[in-house]
C-alpha cells in the first residue's frame, strides 16, 4: 500500500503535536511493510534527508506566512500524491482539510485526522477562523474516513455534521525508559525534584502567560520554573511572553527534543499546562509517562480518565494556578502511576493500518 502524508510540518525532530504525531506513527506503519511518503514544508526543514526510520521524506514548498502556508503546501502535496499514485491520502488537521474535496477530484482516496478545533486558538483572526471552519466541513463532509483523536473531537463533528462514523484514534506515548542521566539538567542549574515544568509552542492558546504571572518562588518553596519551547513565527505575544519570563527567573530552553527534553521530563516534580485550547495533548501524555504529578487547566481535551478532579484549575484563572502548584509541590506526589494502555503507539499504528485497508 502507498501511504502519502501531509498537512504537518514534517519530521524528524519539528516542533508540534501533529509532527510528534507523525514522526512515531509513520515509521511503525512503514515497518509493517507499506510505503509511507511524508511531504515536509520546505522552511522548516534543516536537513536533506530523503528517509526517516523507513519513511520517505519529499519536501515540497509551502510560504512562510501562517495565513496561507498550510492551504499552499497541502494544494502543491495533492498533486504531487496523485503523480505518486498514492493508494491513500491522509491529511492532518482542518487546516489542510480544506483541499479535500480538490484530492478527491483528483480521484484520491482520503483520510483525514481532526486534531481538533483549531478555529478556537487565540493567534487567528476572524478570516482564518472562517478557513478553518470550513476545513472542518470540507475535510468531515468529503474525506473516505475521519480519524478523531478525543471524544470531544468526535461529538463535536457528530452534533455539528450529523457525521457519526468517525473513528476514535488516540494520541500515543512511548514507553519511558528509567534513567537519562543529569547533564542537561545540570547545566541550567535545576536540582532533580525541585522546578516546575510546563512545555509547548509559545502562542497565547497554551497559557503560559497565565503560568507566568501566578508563578512565585518565594511562595513555591524555591521550585525553579522551566518552558521548553519556542514560537513557530515570532511575534509580539512571543517576544512579550520571554520578556516577562526573564524578569521572574523563569528558565527558557528554547524547542528541545530527545535526551535533552527527557532529562527535563525525568527529573521534574510536577508538570503543568494551562492551555486554553489542545485536540489531545501529547505534551500532556509524555509527562505521565514519566509519572510526572500534573497540574492542568479544566478544557475538554485536558480531562483524561486516569486524571482526577484535583488535577485540574479553572482555565485563564492565575490564583487558582498558584494555589494548586502550592498544593502539589507540598504534596510531592512525583512518581505517579497512570493507566496509559490507550496510547500505546503500537497500537495506534495497528488501528490506522486497519482503517487504511478498509477503505482499500
Amino acid at each position: 500500500m502507498k501511504i502519502v502524508v501531509t498537512g504537518t510540518r514534517g519530521i524528524p525532530g519539528i516542533q508540534g503535536g501533529v509532527e510528534t504525531h507523525c514522526q512515531e506513527l509513520y515509521p511503525r506503519i512503514a515497518a509493517m511493510g507499506h510505503d509511507v511518503t511524508v511531504i515536509r514544508r520546505t522552511p522548516y526543514v534543516s536537513d536533506c534527508n530523503k528517509e526517516y526510520s523507513g519513511v520517505r521524506l519529499v519536501d515540497v514548498y509551502a510560504p512562510r506566512k501562517k495565513s496561507f502556508e498550510a492551504i499552499v503546501h497541502t494544494f502543491l502535496a495533492i498533486i504531487k500524491a496523485r503523480r505518486m499514485n498514492a493508494d491513500i491520502l491522509h491529511i492532518h488537521a482542518i487546516g489542510p482539510a480544506i483541499m479535500v474535496p480538490f484530492a478527491r477530484m483528483l480521484g484520491l482516496k482520503v483520510v483525514m485526522t481532526n486534531h481538533g478545533p483549531d478555529y478556537d486558538r487565540q493567534k487567528w483572526g476572524r478570516m482564518a477562523k472562517a478557513i478553518l471552519k470550513t476545513g472542518e466541513r470540507f475535510g468531515t463532509r468529503f474525506s473516505n474516513k475521519v480519524i478523531v483523536i478525543s471524544r470531544v473531537i468526535q461529538n463535536i463533528l457528530a452534533d455539528r455534521y450529523g457525521r457519526t462514523d468517525t473513528n476514535l484514534i488516540y494520541n500515543g506515548v512511548n514507553p519511558t525508559e528509567s534513567d537519562y542521566g543529569r547533564d542537561y539538567t545540570d547545566s541550567l542549574g535545576l536540582e532533580p525534584r525541585h522546578y516546575i515544568l510546563a512545555m509547548g509552542r509559545f502562542v497565547k492558546e497554551k497559557g503560559f502567560h497565565d503560568l507566568i504571572n501566578a508563578y512565585n518562588p518565594t511562595e513555591h518553596n524555591g521550585f525553579k520554573l522551566v518552558i521548553a519551547g519556542d514560537a513557530d513565527h515570532p511575534d509580539h505575544y512571543s517576544r512579550q511572553l520571554k520578556d516577562d519570563a526573564r524578569r521572574k527567573g523563569v528558565i527558557l530552553t528554547g524547542f528541545i527534543n530527545g535526551r535533552p527534553l527527557k532529562q527535563l521530563l525525568s527529573n521534574a516534580a510536577l508538570f503543568v499546562m494551562p492551555s486554553y485550547h489542545e485536540g489531545l495533548p501529547i505534551a500532556l501524555l509524555e509527562a505521565m509517562s514519566h509519572r510526572l504529578d500534573v497540574a492542568v487547566s479544566n478544557i475538554p481535551a485536558n480531562r483524561l480518565d486516569c486524571l482526577k478532579a484535583t488535577d485540574h484549575f479553572p482555565v485563564g484563572d492565575t490564583d487558582a494556578i498558584n494555589r494548586i502548584i502550592g498544593e502539589k509541590l507540598n504534596a510531592r506526589l512525583t512518581p505517579r502511576q497512570y493507566n496509559l494502555a490507550d496510547y500505546d503507539w503500537d497500537r495506534i499504528a495497528r488501528q490506522t493500518e486497519s482503517l487504511y485497508q478498509s477503505i482499500l
